[in-house]
C-alpha cells in the first residue's frame, strides 16, 4: 500500500493501533509489544491477544509492518517506511489537537 493510501485508510487511528506502531520502532515479538504498550501507558491499556494479532495481522497485510523472523513460532515486527510515515502523520495530528486544548490543562 503507499503512504497516501495509508494515511486515508488509519488517519485518524485508534490508541491501540498507534501504540503497536510506536512499539514497532524497535523489533519485537506479539507479547514484547503488549508489555511495552502496558509500560509506556502506566497499565491503562492491556492489548489482548486477540486484539494484538488481528492488529498485527492487517498492518503486515497493508506493509505498515513487516516480519523480521519467526523464532520459536514467535514471529517478529518491525515498522516499515510507510508505517513510520503514517506514524508521524497521525502524532502530528495529536500535536495539533494538543495545542488546541494545552490551555485547559
Amino acid at each position: 500500500m503507499d503512504q497516501e493510501k495509508a494515511v486515508s485508510k488509519y488517519i485518524p487511528m485508534t490508541e491501540t493501533m498507534f501504540y503497536i506502531l510506536l512499539s514497532l520502532r524497535q523489533e519485537r515479538h506479539g507479547y514484547a509489544i503488549r508489555q511495552h504498550v502496558f509500560l509506556l501507558t502506566n497499565g491503562r491499556i492491556d492489548i489482548g491477544a486477540g486484539t494484538m494479532y488481528q492488529s498485527l495481522g492487517k498492518l503486515h497485510n497493508d506493509g505498515l509492518i513487516q516480519m523480521t523472523k519467526e523464532i520459536e513460532r514467535q514471529k517478529r515486527y518491525l515498522i516499515t517506511d510507510v508505517g513510520i510515515h503514517v506514524l508521524k502523520t497521525e502524532a502530528k495530528r495529536i500535536d495539533e489537537l494538543y495545542h488546541h486544548v494545552e490551555d485547559l490543562l
